[in-house]
């Protein structure tokens, strides 16, 4: 065993964003999610987990859809288009997923093959046993620096504590805030 300190950490600092896509909460925590993009660049990675809810029929669906989003490059882009949607995909469901993938330039056709083969379920499932395991109950909730900040029952100063916490982080760190 070492006697030297440990490394500083390596990378961005990690906010994971507990999130479903057909959730209301959610798309209004865009606006929080573009906030921190724009506050902290490349400083802080923001990591979309997946907490389907039950009461939502094509939230599952929806969090595949995203993964291959993702996979295709497209992550973030196809998440907001969704969310920024919601209605639509509790109107329309799985074509809707489609869709949207079509109109972002994606390639359609592996999105409905990949919802149909159910190729990122596993992704999926290990985010919300995740989620569960931590505590998460309801979306959108962030956890960041080990700590919990559930958004799901009401937003009001949690980019505040998002950023608090993000900025004590990046100074013990050695990067420096806004």
């Amino acid at each position: 065993m070492s006697d030297s300190a440990p490394a500083a950490p390596t990378g961005p600092l990690v906010i994971d964003i507990w999130c479903e896509l057909e959730c209301p909460d959610c798309r209004t925590a865009l606006d929080d999610v573009r906030t921190l993009r724009d506050r902290y660049g490349d400083r802080v990675e923001l990591r979309l987990r997946h907490f389907p809810l039950e009461k939502h029929k094509h939230a599952f669906a929806a969090a595949q859809a995203a993964e291959e989003a993702f996979e295709q490059g497209q992550g973030w882009p196809y998440v907001e288009a969704v969310l920024g949607r919601a209605e639509e995909l509790t109107r329309k469901g799985e074509p809707f997923l489609v869709e949207v993938a079509r109109e972002l330039g994606l390639d359609a056709e592996e999105f409905d093959t990949a919802l149909v083969d159910g190729r990122h379920m596993l992704i999926v499932d290990a985010d919300q046993a995740e989620g569960k395991a931590i505590g998460v109950t309801g979306t959108p909730t962030y956890v960041i620096g080990g700590e919990r900040l559930d958004g799901g029952k009401s937003q009001d100063g949690l980019l505040e504590r998002v950023e608090e916490i993000t900025d004590l982080l990046l100074a013990a760190s050695g990067q420096h805030g806004s």
